[in-house]
């Protein structure tokens, strides 16, 4: 029996290329007989006496400050429940990978195969002094609730529960915002609670410290309402009892102000929220199905205000607002704990940043024209790069003022563009890509989906909802090959040379030989060319029988350029379309132009090159600071590929003022600030972080993006086609399936950019 595609791909993402998904990287250099002896022995000795002497030291010579354990028995994982340690550690693994992607911290996952309390405690101690923080995850409450408590007593390093306190942080600033936004008072307003476990417990203590009163609390567990008059309560639900006239949900519902469930998928009905007070909040958080569905909520209720734990929905309750930044900020100051008033501080850093101006990038991220704060926007984004230079910052400071911090702060600004520096992997840019293209999800051609590879990548993008994918070529072939990778969807396939395309191919060679007749094709050879897939989806897009083209698979980068050019044409203005490719670089995306097209350019080609470079930087959501490389800077040498270039910097200078590119300048130079300041004060690019690279030719800038790609391995998006009137983008030769997502995902995006212009 076939494995379904989900499962095979999620199998095959955690097996290849390499088992897992975190690894040990030095971070010294390791290459001489001298580096490994000052690596390991006799050199290694130094620091261990340094620390013997001073305990505080392994801060200094290792690297506890800035490793975090992610730890569990695997009792409660995800939706799986009991699974055991063993079984629970991809889970592990992938905690790790968001605490390095959206803060920049190292993780160690430790999976401890015993549910006993005291042993899984010994254990934790026992290891604790190789870490600078501790995360405790998907352990089963109330064994949960223990462990924490003693390790918080009995380690001196910050020790959290994100099952408990991430969603508790989250929701209170959402909550926080909600309340403000519905005019009520936090003191006065009718919580039910649905759900008695570990989060639901840490949340509704937050929201008593918020103002909430325990009062006004009604908890639920599967069975109803937990009375006082229930037997054998835990401690915990205890704590929540009620003796108010009521025993089921429905029954709690009746006149309350807020819903919070932390429970299971649809167990509130549209009678239960037309029977909550006006203006009703309700946080339905139990994933991937929420305890009511989203649409009928805000379709039963005009005057709701929302919030799931779903990414296709506004208020997106996400622990990955939480505990990166958390630890963040508590790791930089060498916090010995992770107290209440740094959780509080948390809260009130995210209801604040969700009320502030939203930065032009997060709009573009999520299709947006401009997010504000309301009641489909309560709490910040994930994708908001400004999450880590806000709450980090928010928790170091609560942390010292409330004395457990051992290396308090004093440079603030200093420290915050540290953070923003640590943002630098490129990566977060496919992410935010991808949620951009899902915002609106346009129609895509792919001319080659009768290769294995595009159509795997059609199929992601179909089954991510990021496109509409059309798949051209043999219909057989495809058809096959959709039932060997479970490709099950409605989608339309279209062979270019069929009988049953006759009509529109002849339409088609019309069009086309109206426009070329003068460039000697007749209107035999146009029908002919119709039958070829890449001009016929080029007319697809012209015709608007589609918005965006992905080709160029299984077939030589020049010989696609041509079709499309002959079709599609140039943008108004454009003599020489070019292309750029996105360097997904460690110190953030980097734009490499010309990589595909122009072989020698002029230095007013380079210009236009330049500006068509700056604009799509900008479509990115970034703002373009460009560097125009040379072997020279400014003047230092004499030679007509030296002398275009500064030509071209001129032009620029004239025509565009306010953009900053600068030039000619070697690569070092331009990379480099602090070279940069010191030997040339004068240049534009001076305090400002190089986005974008323009080569003096197709040589150096071929060269230089695929060295980049093989020895550094890194990702390359692209080449990305600038000039052509529609959105049509060309792959290179043989291209993986991820590199097809990626500019499958840029055609898109620019579909929607054309749109916008309509």
């Amino acid at each position: 029996m076939k494995k379904s595609t989900k499962k095979s791909e999620a199998l095959l993402y955690h097996e290849l290329p390499t088992p897992g998904k975190i690894q040990v990287v030095p971070t010294k250099k390791y290459s001489t007989q001298r580096d490994l002896s000052l690596a390991y022995s006799p050199g290694v000795a130094e620091p261990c006496l340094a620390i013997e002497e001073n305990p505080n030291d392994a801060y200094k010579y290792t690297s506890k400050g800035h490793l975090v354990a992610v730890i569990s028995n695997g009792t409660a994982v995800l939706g799986l429940g009991d699974i055991g340690a063993l079984a629970g550690k991809p889970v592990m693994e992938g905690k790790g990978l968001l605490f390095k992607i959206f803060a920049d911290i190292d993780v160690f996952d430790i999976e401890v195969d015993t549910k006993d309390v005291e042993k899984f405690i010994e254990t934790v101690k026992n290891i604790a002094p190789t870490f600078g923080g501790i995360n405790l995850e998907d352990i089963k409450a109330p064994e949960a609730f223990e462990i924490e408590r003693r390790l918080k007593e009995e380690l001196d390093i910050p020790v959290m529960h994100d099952d408990q306190h991430g969603t508790a942080i989250i929701s209170a600033a959402a909550l926080k915002n909600a309340i403000e936004i519905t005019k009520k008072n936090i003191s006065e307003v009718k919580i039910v609670v649905n759900g008695a476990g570990a989060a639901a417990i840490s949340c509704t203590r937050l929201y008593l410290a918020l103002g909430a009163k325990r009062a006004n609390v009604v908890m639920c567990d599967s069975k109803g309402v937990i009375r006082k008059d229930i037997e054998n309560l835990t401690s915990q639900k205890s704590e929540f009892a009620t003796d108010r006239d009521m025993y089921t949900l429905e029954e709690a519902m009746v006149n309350a102000d807020i819903f919070i469930g932390l429970s299971v998928g649809n167990v509130v009905t549209p009678k239960m929220l037309k029977t909550m007070a006006k203006e009703p909040i309700v946080f339905a958080m139990a994933n991937p199905t929420p305890e009511i569905d989203y649409n009928l909520a805000v379709k039963t209720r005009k005057d709701i205000i929302m919030a799931t734990g779903r990414s296709d929905h506004p208020n997106q309750v996400n622990n990955v607002l939480g505990f990166p930044f958390i630890f963040r900020g508590a790791l930089d100051v060498r916090a010995t704990g992770i107290n209440e008033e740094m959780k509080m501080a948390a809260v009130h850093a995210l209801a604040n940043l969700a009320k502030e101006s939203v930065p032009e990038q997060v709009n573009i991220t999520y299709g947006e024209t401009s997010i504000q704060f309301g009641k489909d926007y309560i709490i910040p984004k994930p994708f908001d790069h400004r999450l880590i230079t806000e709450v980090p910052p928010a928790v170091a400071k609560a942390a010292m003022e409330s004395g457990i911090a051992k290396e308090p702060i004093t440079n603030w600004e200093a420290y915050k563009e540290l953070l923003a520096d640590r943002l630098g992997a490129g990566s977060k840019l496919m992410r935010m890509l991808m949620a951009r293209a899902k915002s609106d999800p346009k129609t895509i051609v792919f001319a080659e989906a009768d290769h294995l590879d595009v159509l795997k990548a059609a199929q992601i993008i179909h089954e991510e909802g990021v496109g509409k994918p059309i798949l051209l070529g043999d219909k057989t072939i495809i058809n096959e090959l959709m039932e060997e990778i479970n490709f099950e969807a409605d989608l339309p396939i279209i062979d270019p040379k069929s009988d049953e395309e006759e009509e529109r191919r002849n339409k088609f060679a019309k069009a086309y030989w109206k426009k070329r007749q003068r460039n000697g094709i007749t209107l035999l050879a146009a029908q002919k060319l119709m039958r070829e897939r890449n001009y016929f989806a080029a007319m697809m897009v012209n015709e608007c029988n589609a918005d965006s083209l992905v080709t160029g698979y299984s077939r030589s980068y020049p010989s696609v350029v041509k079709p499309m050019i002959e079709l599609i044409g140039k943008q108004t203005g454009v003599k020489k379309i070019a292309a750029t490719n996105i360097m997904l670089t460690k110190r953030g995306p980097m734009f490499f132009s010309d990589t595909a097209i122009n072989i020698n350019p002029t230095a007013k080609e380079l210009a236009n090159i330049t500006y068509m470079t700056s604009v799509a930087i900008k479509m990115f959501g970034f703002e373009p600071n460009i560097a125009m490389l040379s072997f020279s800077n400014f003047g230092s040498s004499k030679s007509p590929m030296v002398e275009k270039v500064a030509q071209a910097v001129k032009l620029l200078h004239a025509k565009f003022p306010k953009l900053t590119v600068d030039g000619e300048i070697q690569a070092d130079f331009a990379l480099n600030p602090k070279l940069l300041k010191e030997k040339f004060p004068f240049s534009k690019l001076n305090g400002k972080k190089v986005n974008g690279l323009i080569f003096p030719g197709l040589e150096s800038a071929n060269i230089g993006y695929k060295l980049m790609k093989e020895f550094n391995e890194v990702e390359s998006i692209g080449p990305i086609i600038m000039g052509l009137k529609k959105p049509v983008h060309i792959i290179q030769l043989g291209a993986s399936v991820d590199e097809i997502v990626n500019i499958a995902c840029v055609a898109i995006v620019h579909a929607q950019e054309k749109a916008k212009i309509k």
